[in-house]
């Protein structure tokens, strides 16, 4: 029987690997009530330090640009622009990988970001014909439609550091310790090469694709990361923002819809009833379904847990807000499945040679817990823009990108 969480919803086998403490607390919410530990004042002057480092190396490097911000369109990279550009003042290069994944609304809220900063961009686009080879092979092999995106958005913008000379790219949150807890925050974390191939990229290097017959070296481009000796003989490093900033998606969206004209999503969505995170790429939810296959949890189970941990839901209501979520089939599901020629039935006889049995057996039962008052419960009427509630639905922006749900991918 594979049990979860106490507090939040996650259960023992969640990827990456998460840990349960005595009390069968996971790390993911000890994660996050470490935050309390932290002084917050103490990170941001240590990041003052740092801005006033890559300014300083700027002016040797006889750069333009302080650093790079990899930037999709979505709430992350729009608070990191918002942040680093009128708070501390940096000159920041915009590189963006697109992925040929995204929807309407990433484009427009993208379209929007370089427009509202000002700033440079730099974009890749790959090959839809080499899109459409890869994500095949990795739904085979791993059970991954973005494999791609994910290769392309940790190495594209290192690529260009290299080229460029710009030795800083900054990250928002650390996904995986906000998640499940993966690393202490009394460590101050830095992207590594191994933690994106082990974990982006599924253990698999750009390179291994070259063995099967369809792969050739110019569709794996944008996904071969630098010689690690140039890396090291420039010091380029990858830092997150949230070592140095107490890291809250909702209230750093809070900010970008008031002052970048971020905008969230008004229709309701398959796999999560979050209206403002990862709204600009549109095979997530085939992503989550596939981890929902896999593993037996979806995206619905890791906003519910976010939301309960910064109690803005309660448990008993969130396990069956994720329930209903992570069980619904997304409704591009034939469209991808279309898109990679791949029937319906060799779809999941493959996902099902890669799923782990065990999780049919996760513990559902019913748990006392204490009660809690919700101090900011995510389906307040100051909320409604911020999560579906069918009972108070969004208020509409009357542009279709974010009011109607779309069928296909926008990127050509």
């Amino acid at each position: 029987m594979i049990k979860k969480c106490n507090n939040c919803l996650y259960p023992q086998n969640a990827k990456p690997t998460i840990q349960f403490d005595e009390k069968g607390i996971c790390s993911g919410c000890n994660y996050n009530n470490s935050r309390k530990l932290i002084n917050w004042n103490k990170r941001e002057k240590m990041f003052q330090k740092l801005v006033n480092e890559i300014k300083k190396k700027r002016k040797e490097l006889g750069n333009y640009h302080d650093c790079i911000i990899p930037v999709s369109g979505g709430k992350d990279s729009t608070y990191q622009v918002w942040l680093l550009v009128k708070k501390y003042n940096l000159k920041p290069l915009l590189v963006s990988f697109n992925h040929v994944f995204n929807t309407h609304a990433g484009e427009k809220n993208l379209e929007n970001l370089v427009k509202a900063s000002g700033l440079d961009l730099i974009r890749y686009s790959a090959g839809l014909s080499s899109v459409q080879k890869i994500s095949r092979l990795m739904v085979q092999k791993v059970g991954d439609i973005t494999w791609h995106y994910h290769a392309g958005v940790r190495t594209f913008p290192f690529q260009v550091a290299c080229d460029q000379r710009i030795p800083f790219i900054i990250y928002g949150e650390h996904g995986y310790s906000e998640l499940v807890g993966m690393l202490n925050l009394n460590y101050i974390v830095e992207h590594t090469y191994w933690s994106r191939k082990e974990h982006d990229m599924r253990g698999w290097e750009a390179e291994n694709l070259l063995k099967f017959k369809n792969i050739k070296a110019s569709d794996i481009r944008p996904y071969v990361y630098p010689d690690l000796n140039e890396i090291k003989r420039q010091n380029i490093r990858g830092i997150y923002l949230s070592n140095y900033f107490k890291w809250d998606g909702k209230k750093q969206s809070e900010i970008v819809i008031k002052n970048m004209n971020f905008k969230t999503l008004t229709y309701k969505r398959d796999r999560t009833p979050n209206l403002y995170a990862k709204i600009e790429d549109h095979a997530n939810d085939v992503h989550d379904y596939l981890k929902y296959l896999k593993f037996g949890y979806g995206r619905g189970t890791d906003d519910c847990s976010l939301e309960i941990r910064h109690n803005r839901l309660s448990r008993s209501e969130g396990e069956k807000l994720a329930d209903n979520y992570d069980r619904t089939i997304p409704r591009s599901l034939n469209f991808y499945l279309e898109f990679l020629k791949i029937k319906k039935n060799e779809f999941y006889s493959m996902i099902d040679k890669l799923s782990e049995k065990k999780f049919s057996k996760i513990n559902t039962s019913k748990r006392n817990h204490k009660n809690q008052q919700i101090k900011d419960y995510i389906f307040s009427n100051k909320n409604r823009n911020l999560y579906f509630n069918p009972k108070n639905p969004p208020k509409k922006h009357r542009i279709d990108a974010f009011d109607k749900h779309s069928t296909s991918f926008y990127g050509y």
